[in-house]
């Protein structure tokens, strides 16, 4: 299915802002070139790719399959951006080049980072899968018998590690950073066994790549430092490079957000400020959408102070929350009706578990795919 055309400029209107600005120069009426044509198309295709995860419904939006969506469409205005850069490598102004090129790898590095911190995250999300199968493989009666008093015990006790877990990811995008650093290599004192547990609760099973006061939070914020249109004098003087960089220096914010609004990691944080003007770009008007829908959904009640926005995460929650219910509620032996119930709510937690076991791994691959085209993005640039 088709978004709709973006409210805004039109692609014919930004060609033909773009070939003022240039005529406007040189006082010439020649056709555009092929180089500017170009250009024009990749804004285009960078505006279509937007509005088609746009179109996405709210079943999909935000799951592990539209995320890798996102990340494919940050992967197709890479490559167009490189082979951009490669095919007019000679016919831009060097000085603008260098400095537009130079902004544009320094913020390409810092999304290393957040590439980093993303896969730690999908190997927490995958930690609580994990404890998902244990209380499955509890619950789940293959043999058709009826459920008994030992299979939830060991349900209860996958239920209470898994929320354990997911309460500590909670508690650390809630508190300060020096607070949560402390917690990391607070010693244990064997006389106060309380202490003992609340430093249990505070310590992460798993380490992060990225250093320990690594701000998800301030890495962005760096990202979208002085991230402003160029100007029209710079626009012509590069060619139009000028407003490829900036595109995809704003593809680069846009995607490096939503990976961390989804998806657990360091400090997360989305009162990232963006703004772009639509009138004057054919992708912002999708973009904007996107940003817009992705914060109405950060602001639903039952998401809020979540670890992480992904649907798949939301899914994980309210099974623990059927699952603690049920266990709080049964008494032995099980009657017809609880077991009925309690049948129904393993199918819950068998989609889950199967949408976990499904789509973390190619998510992971397409994080680290990201990661590797910055890089030699930034390499081939650099040379």
């Amino acid at each position: 299915m088709r978004a709709p055309e973006p409210q805004g400029t039109t692609f014919s209107s930004f060609g033909r802002s773009l070939m003022n600005i240039r005529r406007g120069q040189v006082h010439s009426m020649e056709p555009p070139s092929h180089q500017e044509l170009d250009l024009q198309a990749f804004q285009k295709r960078v505006a279509d790719r937007f509005s088609d995860l746009l179109a996405s419904d709210s079943g999909e939006f935000l799951s592990i399959p539209w995320i890798q969506k996102l990340l494919d469409v940050f992967l197709s205005c890479q490559d167009e951006f490189r082979s951009i850069l490669l095919a007019n490598k000679g016919a831009f102004n060097k000085a603008l080049a260098e400095r537009y090129l130079g902004e544009y790898f320094e913020r390409s590095v810092k999304g290393l980072d957040v590439c980093n911190a993303i896969r730690d995250g999908i190997e927490h999300v995958r930690q609580w899968q994990k404890h998902l199968e244990i209380m499955l493989c509890a619950l789940d009666n293959h043999h058709h018998r009826s459920l008994g008093e030992g299979q939830f015990r060991r349900a209860k006790k996958a239920l209470v590690d898994l929320a354990i877990s997911m309460l500590d990811e909670k508690e650390s995008h809630n508190t300060s950073i020096s607070h949560r650093n402390r917690s990391f290599g607070r010693q244990r004192d064997k006389s106060n066994s309380s202490n003992n547990n609340k430093s249990l609760t505070h310590f992460r099973s798993l380490s992060w790549s990225v250093s320990r006061n690594w701000s998800a939070a301030r890495q962005l914020q760096t990202i979208g430092n002085n991230l402003s249109a160029p100007r029209n004098s710079d626009i012509v003087a590069s060619n139009g490079l000028a407003l490829s960089v900036f595109t995809m220096s704003y593809v680069l914010y846009f995607v490096m957000w939503a990976l961390v609004a989804a998806i657990p990691c360091q400090d997360r944080g989305l009162q990232t400020h963006f703004y772009v003007n639509k009138q004057q770009f054919v992708w912002a008007g999708p973009l904007m959408a996107l940003h817009e829908r992705i914060l109405e959904e950060s602001k639903k009640k039952d998401r809020r102070n979540a670890c992480g926005l992904l649907k798949e995460i939301h899914e994980i929650e309210k099974a623990v929350r059927r699952v603690n219910e049920l266990i709080n509620s049964v008494h032995f032996p099980l009657s017809e009706e609880k077991e009925g119930e309690a049948r129904k709510i393993v199918d819950e937690v068998r989609a889950v578990f199967g949408a976990l076991n499904d789509g973390l791994n190619p998510l992971e691959c397409r994080v680290r795919e990201v990661f590797h085209k910055i890089v030699r993005c930034r390499t081939k640039g650099l040379e």
